[in-house]
Parts: C-alpha cells; sequence; structure tokens
C-alpha cells in the first residue's frame, strides 16, 4: 500500500538521519577498533585547537581589554563560538569533499544507493577524533561562565543553550550550502573553509574590533553574528555595534532555520544540476 502524500515528507528526514547514524556507526567502530591512536588524535585536535586561545591568552599579558571586552568577555565568545562549531564539524565535516567526489566520479556511486545523498556524504569518513575541537570549546565555556560578571535569569539562563544550538544550525547551513556551491564551482572547498573555519576564528574575538563594514556583513549577509556575538553580548548586558532592536538579540533561532531552509533549498538545486564527469 502506497504511502499518503502527507506521510512521506517525514519519511524522508527519519530515512536520512537512520543512514547517517548507519554509516557514522560503522566509521566510529573503525576508529574505536585502535584506541590508543584515537586517543592521540582526539588529544592532538585539543591542543591545537586549544593554541588559538593560547593567542588570546598572551594578548592579555599586554593588555587589561581587547576591544573594551576583558579575557573572561573574550573566553565567553571563543567558547559559545568552539562549541558550536565543534558540533557542527563533527557531524558536518566532511562536506568539503563534495568537490573531490564531483571531480573523481564517486559522487555517482552515491547516487545509485538507497541512502540520502546528503546523509551519506555527511557521515562518510566520520571523524570522531573531533570530539577534541568540541571537548575544548565546553571547557573553555564553562571557565568564562563562572568568571563573567551576568546577571543570570531564567531568561539569560536559557539564552546559553539556545545560542549553543542556533549557532551550530548555522554553521550547519553554511556547510551545506558551501556543499552545494562545490556541484558548480567543482573546486572550491577553500571557499566554503574561508566562512566555515574563518567564520569562527572571527567570532572569537568582540565585534567592536572589527569595522562596522564587516560586522554588517557577517549580520545581514552571512548572519553569522547570530552564533554568538548579538545573544553574548545580550548576556554580558552590552549594547552591539550596530544599534540593532533588542528583539535581535533572541532572533538566533529564527534566522538558523532560515538558513538552514535556503541551505536545503540549495543542495537540492545543486543536486539536480550535477552532471556526472562521465556525462
Amino acid at each position: 500500500m502506497a504511502d499518503h502524500p502527507l506521510v512521506r515528507p517525514l519519511r524522508r528526514p527519519a530515512a536520512g538521519t537512520r543512514a547517517y547514524g548507519l554509516v557514522a556507526g560503522m566509521w566510529i567502530r573503525s576508529a574505536l577498533a585502535y584506541r590508543a591512536s584515537f586517543l592521540m588524535m582526539a588529544a592532538g585536535n585539543f591542543a591545537a585547537t586549544a593554541l588559538d586561545f593560547v593567542a588570546i591568552y598572551l594578548m592579555f599579558r599586554h593588555v587589561d581589554a581587547l576591544g573594551g571586552f576583558t579575557l573572561p568577555e573574550v573566553a565567553l565568545l571563543y567558547g559559545t563560538t568552539s562549541t558550536s562549531f565543534g558540533l557542527t564539524d563533527l557531524v558536518l565535516g566532511n562536506m568539503d569533499r563534495v568537490g573531490r567526489r564531483v571531480r573523481d566520479g564517486t559522487m555517482d556511486t552515491l547516487l545509485v544507493r538507497p541512502v540520502p545523498v546528503l546523509a551519506h556524504v555527511a557521515a562518510d569518513r566520520f571523524a570522531l577524533h573531533r570530539l577534541g575541537r568540541l571537548g575544548q570549546g565546553l571547557l573553555l565555556l564553562v571557565w568564562s561562565l563562572s568568571r563573567v560578571d551576568v546577571h543570570w535569569t531564567p531568561v539569560t539562563v536559557l539564552l546559553v543553550p539556545l545560542m549553543l544550538l542556533s549557532g551550530s544550525l548555522i554553521f550547519a547551513a553554511v556547510f551545506v550550502a558551501g556543499g552545494a556551491f562545490q556541484f558548480r564551482a567543482g573546486d572550491a572547498s577553500e571557499v566554503q573553509n574561508a566562512f566555515t573555519y574563518g567564520g569562527t576564528t572571527l567570532l572569537q574575538y568582540p565585534p567592536t574590533v572589527f569595522a562596522q563594514d564587516l560586522v554588517r556583513g557577517v549580520t545581514f549577509v552571512v548572519p553569522l553574528a547570530f552564533v554568538n556575538w548579538l545573544p553574548a553580548l545580550r548576556l554580558l548586558g552590552r549594547d552591539d555595534p550596530l544599534g540593532l532592536p533588542g528583539w535581535a538579540d533572541f532572533a538566533s533561532p529564527a534566522v538558523a532555520l532560515a538558513c538552514c531552509a535556503l541551505a536545503g533549498l540549495a543542495w537540492r538545486a545543486g543536486l539536480r544540476g550535477y552532471r556526472s564527469t562521465g556525462s
């Protein structure tokens, strides 16, 4: 008996999630088969990402504030963006392989499998050692929250998990949109990395140290400011440099959903326009 038309759209996400779990689980079992190697790679990932904050810490050895922000406040920015990005990088970090698959023709093999292409591309070669980046961001976030002066209310308490989840979804949308772009550009992984890895580095610093044109760009063009800048400024009781209305500080969930919807459309368009290397 055929599915009802209203049931089919609900089955697709469920099938994609299940397929993702199966493929990722295979790579996780492979990684854990060599425990010592996995632990060393995770520790290396932790240490490599921690060096970014070491550079910030060394700056504060010579200054009391950076753009008007103290070390714990900058650590809050660093911890929130690193945690959000770390989660997305763990789940979708292999989206930059789309261009390589298009060039060598292995994308064709995914199209003939009974698995959603996006789920398979995202889960392929799942790198569990990326937990090191996520763990480093979480540790710094916990430390910063214990040091910053925040007036804790039910709203500000709820703002922290919403900021992390919304930030992860915004980064996920950028990853997927970057993968869709590679269907057209072929070799554009570095362009994608400029917005993903480059974006997270940008958000680790206060918006007050950047030109207003750049801040406008990451607010209204590629809305990375909603990952942590705007909600974190609300948390710290600071005004944003663009003078946006107060409700914008709570707009991250809506922005994240809009970005995911647009990224999904872009992915479908890229997939429909894909032409095999043999065509």
